[in-house]
């Protein structure tokens, strides 16, 4: 009688009686969220979960959360921590599995079952609610339209800049920007206000847990109007032409700040001097920073 008391102890003790889910959850508590690719919101939208989703926390960033997502090509996503409430996952129970024949025992009938809504029928059994998803959206990207400041160029010139993005991978660039050169033939210098409207079109994505970059190229035409003074030849001349450019450049943004973009861009101007060693054209590098309102 002691031995299989014991048996059956051990064998107790060994069985799952228990299982507890491992980790966090974070439970929806907004009227629905977004899932990213990446923890930003310039990274595409995987899908949108609504209230009172319960999705398993694997990894904390930031201000966002790694989750498992099903639906994504590796099965894992991102979303906000403000979008819902983090906690431990909720342990279930299951049921311990006889391993010793029960003898003498009445067949037993199964307890009526109460109708109940699907709602608390989910609370009861601990089952997750479903997950709306959408179809992923290659190259989405929440930066639609942006402003910010840019400097540098064939010549150290500085400037604001507006740049607008379109739900594929078409974009416009406009910058106003004003340049001081000096001849070194006549000992001119030659102030010029440029207007550069541009098209850009954007590469695939490169997104990672913490960054997200776009490559892009570019091209337009310059505007310029100019106010010339020549000390040698004692005029000063007002001066009205265009140039045009072309570029390419990277878009990065970082999961902390993801409303700011800071870009890094090569480009080459074509741009006839009004006097000789009164250059705007050449090969150039510049720097912008836009904040994305949209």
């Amino acid at each position: 009688m002691i031995r299989q008391a014991a048996a059956v102890v051990v064998v107790l003790l060994l069985s799952p009686s228990w299982v507890t889910a491992q980790g966090t959850e974070l439970t929806v508590n907004v009227a629905s969220a977004s899932v990213h690719k990446s923890p930003t919101n310039t990274s595409p939208t995987l899908g949108i979960v609504g209230r009172g989703a319960r999705l398993e926390v694997t990894r904390e960033v930031g201000d966002w959360v790694k989750v498992a997502y099903p639906a994504a090509a590796d099965g894992v996503g991102y979303v906000r921590k403000s979008m819902g409430t983090m906690a431990p996952a909720v342990a279930s129970r299951a049921p311990i599995q006889a391993t010793a024949a029960r003898t003498n025992a009445q067949p037993t009938q199964p307890a009526p079952r109460l109708a109940t809504s699907p709602a608390a029928e989910q609370a009861q059994t601990g089952n997750r609610l479903p997950v709306r998803t959408a179809a992923p959206q290659r190259g989405t990207a929440s930066h639609m339209f942006g402003l910010g400041a840019h400097l540098g160029g064939p010549t150290f010139g500085i400037g604001g800049s507006a740049r607008a993005w379109a739900h594929g991978r078409f974009g416009l660039q406009f910058e106003l920007s004003r340049y001081e050169v000096s001849s070194p033939i006549d000992l001119g210098t030659m102030t010029s206000t440029e207007f550069g409207p541009s098209a850009l079109y954007a590469f695939n994505d490169r997104v990672a847990d913490y960054t997200w970059l776009r490559p892009y190229v570019g091209a337009g035409l310059n505007f310029y109007r100019s106010s010339i003074t020549s000390p040698a030849f004692g005029t000063d001349v007002a001066d009205s032409r265009y140039g045009s450019q072309l570029f390419g450049g990277a878009e990065l943004s970082f999961a902390s700040v993801p409303q700011v973009a800071i870009s890094t861009q090569l480009s080459y101007r074509w741009f006839e001097e009004p006097s000789p060693g009164l250059n705007l054209g050449g090969m150039g590098l510049s720097v912008a920073a836009h904040w994305y309102v949209k």
